[in-house]
């Protein structure tokens, strides 16, 4: 089966931010109708399209095609998720030990 561009993930940044289509269609100058298109699968976005939805959605192009699974796309998103992945780390670290 073919993937979708984003496995909607333009749908789901979307509503993770509680916007409604039209919301991000003001806000990115995509008509609404084409956004519609593009969380269905109708059609696909071009690359003006896709890095104008990054760019609003705070995401990577990768992330928003699917092609990373993180949409780590600043230096302050990794430094963050480093610290989260340290931490994950440590209670592993402590976990072992008691063993």
């Amino acid at each position: 089966m073919e993937k979708n561009i984003s496995d909607n993930r333009i749908k789901s940044l979307r509503e993770d931010r509680d916007l409604r289509q039209i919301d991000v269609a003001n806000a990115t100058g995509i008509d609404q109708r084409t956004l519609s298109n593009y969380e269905t699968g109708k059609t696909y976005p071009d690359a003006p399209s896709i890095i104008r939805l990054a760019e609003f959605f705070g995401v990577t192009c990768d992330y928003l095609l699917g092609v990373a699974d993180t949409d780590l796309n600043t230096p302050k998103r990794i430094i963050e998720e480093l610290e989260e992945v340290g931490e994950r780390l440590e209670q592993i670290r402590r976990a072992l030990n008691k063993m």
